[in-house]
C-alpha cells in the first residue's frame, strides 16, 4: 500500500493555506456587508409594521413592544408575525418616537452597538 510522504503532506497544506489567505479576506467583507443588507431589510419590515399600526391608532408606539400588545381600544395587531429581532450583530434596535430628524428615529447601532463607529460599527438608520 502506497501513501503520502510527509513532505507531499506538507506542500498540500502550504497550498491551501495560501488560498484561504486569498479568499477568505474577501468572504470576510461579504459577511459585514450582508449583515448590514440583513439590518436594512428587517428594519423595513418593522417600518411597514410602524405603518400599519399607525393607520389603526392613530399615532406611531412609543415602544416597538406595542407591535405585538397594546391596551389601545384602536389596536389591531399584532403588526409583527414573531417577536421583534434583534439586528445582525445582537443587539436591539433603538427606536423613539416623536423622532429626532423624522416622525421616529429607527437605528441599528451596528456591532459595537453604540453611537458612531466606523466599517462594521457604523450606525444603520432607516
Amino acid at each position: 500500500m502506497k501513501g503520502f510522504t510527509l513532505v507531499e503532506l506538507l506542500i498540500v497544506m502550504v497550498i491551501l493555506g495560501l488560498l484561504a489567505s486569498l479568499v477568505a479576506p474577501k468572504m470576510f467583507g461579504k459577511v459585514a456587508s450582508s449583515k448590514v443588507q440583513t439590518a436594512k431589510t428587517q428594519m423595513e419590515l418593522l417600518s411597514t409594521a410602524l405603518d400599519m399600526y399607525k393607520l389603526d391608532v392613530g399615532r406611531y408606539p412609543t415602544q416597538l413592544s406595542e407591535l405585538l400588545t397594546s391596551d389601545n381600544n384602536n389596536w389591531q395587531g399584532p403588526y409583527l408575525p414573531k417577536e421583534i429581532p434583534n439586528d445582525p450583530w445582537g443587539n436591539p434596535y433603538y427606536f423613539k418616537y416623536p423622532g429626532e430628524n423624522a416622525e421616529y428615529d429607527l437605528i441599528s447601532y451596528g456591532s459595537d452597538g453604540n453611537a458612531g463607529g466606523k466599517d462594521e460599527a457604523t450606525d444603520v438608520v432607516y
